[in-house]
């Protein structure tokens, strides 16, 4: 009975305490968890901020470039059958999108061997992918160093936790590691929460990127078959 009885009370402490605890941090605001992260949590804070813009701005440029016009194809082939090379750069020159731009590089080599005008059209096209790249080796950067930052800050926190129990000499608290510890792994938590937002957001703009380097390179090929089409 006696050991039933100090069992009882042992998990009647371990729930209070668990409550408690749990009453605690729901009480504490996000805020107060982010200033507890320090300089750390407001360095990430502001990575995240760059990074948002970053994928919003390359998105919508990516969405735009390949937005595609049903006609362009079927008017610039009949415009080469008609013999209207003028009228057909004129139409690329219009439509001012990464495919047309290509395929007015192309024109410009008629006239000259397949190979040269193929070779043309995919210079052009490394060209504006790059130009569509540009700032998202940036965003991956953000999203492979924000969990390193985020345990750089935690272990500056176990640091100065323990010189701080080091200081206080006979009278150290064990309340005053667990909050040093406590603190300090914050960082790592936001460090994680970056990371991983800014991965999620890299890999989109890498599928939309994808997506986009395939049709140009179908569209390319199709503008090369016509080309090699005996022309009436």
């Amino acid at each position: 009975m006696i050991i039933l009885q100090v069992v009882q009370n042992a998990v009647d402490t371990v729930q209070q305490v668990s409550q408690v605890s749990v009453q605690g941090y729901e009480k504490l605001p996000y805020w107060e968890l982010a200033k507890m992260g320090g300089v750390i949590v407001i360095l990430l804070a502001i990575l995240l901020l760059i990074a948002i813009y970053i994928f919003f701005e390359r998105y919508f440029a990516i969405r735009k470039s390949a937005k595609e016009n049903p006609s362009f194809m079927t008017n610039l082939k009949n415009y080469i059958l008609e013999g209207k090379i003028d009228s057909a750069i004129a139409l690329c020159q219009s439509t001012e999108t990464p495919l047309s731009r290509m395929l007015e590089k192309g024109l410009s080599r008629l006239g000259r061997p397949l190979s040269d005008i193929s070779e043309t059209i995919e210079n052009a096209g490394k060209l504006e992918i790059a130009k569509l790249e540009k700032g998202i080796t940036f965003l991956a950067t953000i999203g492979s160093l924000a969990p390193s930052i985020g345990f750089l800050g935690t272990v500056t926190g176990m640091v100065r936790a323990f010189f701080n129990m080091a200081n206080a000499g006979n009278n150290i608290d064990i309340s005053l590691l667990s909050q040093g510890i406590y603190e300090a792994l914050i960082t790592t938590v936001a460090g994680l929460i970056v990371g991983i937002i800014v991965t999620f957001l890299y890999n989109i703009i890498v599928d939309r990127i994808e997506r986009l380097v395939y049709m140009l390179e179908a569209r390319a090929t199709e503008f090369i078959d016509f080309l090699q089409q005996p022309q009436k």
